[in-house]
């Protein structure tokens, strides 16, 4: 992979990363990856724009981004490397989920505002079948905003649906 122009260049845009991801506006918390190096590193973008739904009670005098959804954010550019490239064919993407299994070590930095650009940068601890370890770093202006160690198991779709039935 060319690393001189990657920070200038888009890998995938919103409508391949809708491909890949099952969320969907307003939850889906990533505008962009940057960089992509597969199964192992990742670089992820979030416009933070006042016209997102959270602003409006969070706070109404103060708007911040709640923590959690920095997480979440890191969380969804993390999948992009659990789920693969992108490579592979949509309809096995799109029988795959990413679960949260633990959130360790998170640290909340400074606070994100409307007109922010959150970079989301995750590399991958360790992956096992079934489960893998992320480092998430979300920065504004260079600065660390927020910082996670998340542990995300991968499912089949129909085997989360059948679990949730028995439940």
């Amino acid at each position: 992979m060319d690393t001189k122009n990657l920070a200038t260049s888009v890998v995938l845009d919103i409508n391949q990363i809708q491909k890949i991801l099952p969320h969907r506006p307003p939850f889906l918390l990533v505008d962009r990856i940057i960089e992509l190096d597969p199964g192992k590193r990742v670089v992820g973008l979030k416009n933070v724009s006042m016209n997102e739904p959270f602003f409006v009670g969070h706070f109404p005098d103060f708007p911040v981004m709640p923590g959690v959804l920095i997480v979440e954010a890191m969380a969804q550019t993390g999948g992009i490397l659990a789920l693969g490239d992108g490579g592979g064919h949509p309809n096995e993407l799109a029988d795959k989920l990413v679960f949260f299994a633990s959130i360790e070590k998170a640290r909340f930095r400074r606070p994100v505002v409307p007109g922010d650009q959150l970079r989301m940068e995750v590399k991958v601890l360790s992956k096992r079948s079934t489960f893998i370890r992320m480092e998430g770093k979300a920065y504004v202006d260079g600065q660390v905003a927020a910082e996670a160690i998340m542990i995300c198991a991968i499912t089949q779709r129909s085997a989360a649906a059948s679990n949730e039935a028995a439940g």
